[in-house]
């Protein structure tokens, strides 16, 4: 169980990075739906659109591989500690 729980943990948080990045393959919603209306763009590209109009808007690839990178390392610990002890 805690297997399937650690492996549904990884897939979410890989969805949510790739979502976040300028790869994102799919339009799953409109502008006009509920979440376009959240301010979720329906082609992903978040990183992109967050640093638009600053110094760091070129580096926008750069700083999504940094910090998905801490991000998977923080998920890798935690699901260290979801993994039963080996005896």
């Amino acid at each position: 169980m805690r297997r399937v729980l650690s492996v549904l943990i990884v897939i979410c948080v890989a969805t949510v990075l790739l979502y976040v990045s300028r790869f994102w393959p799919v339009e799953l919603w409109g502008r006009r739906s509920p979440l376009g209306e959240l301010g979720l763009r329906p082609g992903g590209g978040m990183v992109q659109f967050w640093l638009r109009g600053t110094p760091l808007a070129q580096f926008d690839l750069i700083i999504w591989a940094v910090g998905s990178f801490m991000i998977l390392s923080w998920t890798e610990k935690l699901v260290q500690v979801l993994k039963p002890a080996e005896t």
